[in-house]
């Protein structure tokens, strides 16, 4: 709980703080250790749990980096591969929680946040539906993406059987799946429904896979297109889903496919949630969706509202990565802190 709590006899308390941060992701959990480290008093909160987008991911997925590149804080995260898995990812940021002792705030969504009176107001709504309040000088959106996919918006588009994400493949069986993509998340998913006996189909706008496909896997997929033990269809969209087909366009040529399909799987990327931003003034660019915002401080148009992690990259979430958005708590405690020092 904060450390600056107002007297629960008062019927409308509320919570006060430096700094809210809004998202418990990794950038957001950067925020958090920053401040921890400086003796600066803040408060996290997630309408989810700690590291929901890692949570999110394929459950056996593996990561691109190494782990020495995703940790925290100095403190050392410890695998036992070559490379973290998300289950080892998961339990790296909930021990960080734990170890720098963070105020986070679980399962509470923000639902709104004002700006009066020299500090900003946080509105919050847990999951067994309570509303909270909250105060605080400075305001940390570091809420990520996975909850606003790229949609499909074509018939059928509201069928059950489309997922905009993939955890496993055993529920996939002998079923015939469509998987929408040409990136690494597209891939994977394509590459471990096959080898759970399911029959795939990747469909892809562009002319062949994103050529940013991990070189270790880029055999393995390559492979299995060629033999046509996953089939392909490059430069084209769905055009419509039907409960017992799909029907693909080839963007080139106008023509049409109708194929058999039980499910569809479209790792189409996502889009981070702009909302709280522009409900506080903060400008976005209209074309590559980026907050303006100063890169050394990482604080927006608007003073005492900063952005952490991947929000920071608009529609191009491949810019940022836990990598390059780890140091972001840093700059924004620095900027803080020169703040409150210039103001004595």
């Amino acid at each position: 709980m904060s450390r600056h709590h107002i007297p629960n006899e008062h019927r409308q308390a509320v919570d006060v703080s430096t700094i809210a941060v809004i998202g418990a992701g990794p950038c957001g959990l950067g925020v958090g250790i920053a401040a921890r480290r400086a003796g600066v008093d803040c408060t996290l909160f997630d309408r989810s749990c700690v590291a929901s987008s890692i949570a999110a991911y394929p459950t056996w997925m593996t990561f691109f980096s190494t782990a020495e590149r995703l940790e925290l804080g100095g403190l050392p995260f410890t695998i036992s591969g070559d490379k973290p898995t998300r289950r080892e990812a998961i339990r790296y940021y909930q021990r960080l929680a734990l170890h720098f002792d963070l105020d986070v705030r679980q399962y509470h969504e923000v639902t709104d946040v004002e700006h009066g009176g020299g500090c900003f107001r946080v509105a919050t709504r847990s999951r067994n539906g309570m509303s909270g309040a909250h105060e605080a000088r400075n305001v940390v959106i570091a809420t990520g993406y996975f909850d606003h996919p790229n949609r499909l918006d074509v018939p059928g588009a509201d069928l059950l059987k489309l997922s905009y994400g993939y955890r496993e493949g055993h529920a996939f069986f002998q079923q015939d799946v469509i998987v929408v993509g040409g990136g690494n998340s597209a891939v994977d998913a394509a590459l471990e429904l096959y080898r759970w006996g399911a029959r795939v189909t990747i469909v892809h706008f562009g002319p062949g896979l994103d050529p940013n496909v991990k070189p270790w896997v880029l055999p393995d997929i390559t492979g299995r297109i060629r033999n046509d033990e996953i089939r392909a269809r490059w430069h084209s969209r769905i055009d419509r889903i039907s409960p017992a087909s799909v029907r693909i366009r080839n963007e080139e040529t106008g023509a049409l496919e109708e194929i058999p399909n039980d499910w569809v799987l479209a790792m189409t990327g996502y889009t981070p949630d702009a909302r709280l931003l522009r409900r506080l003034g903060v400008p976005i660019d209209p074309v590559t969706g980026i907050p303006a915002h100063d890169r050394e401080t990482m604080e927006t148009a608007v003073p005492g509202v900063f952005i952490a992690g991947v929000v920071a990259a608009g529609n191009d979430a491949n810019k940022v990565f836990i990598e390059n958005g780890r140091d972001h708590g840093d700059r924004i405690l620095q900027s803080i802190l020169k703040r409150r020092h210039s103001r004595r």
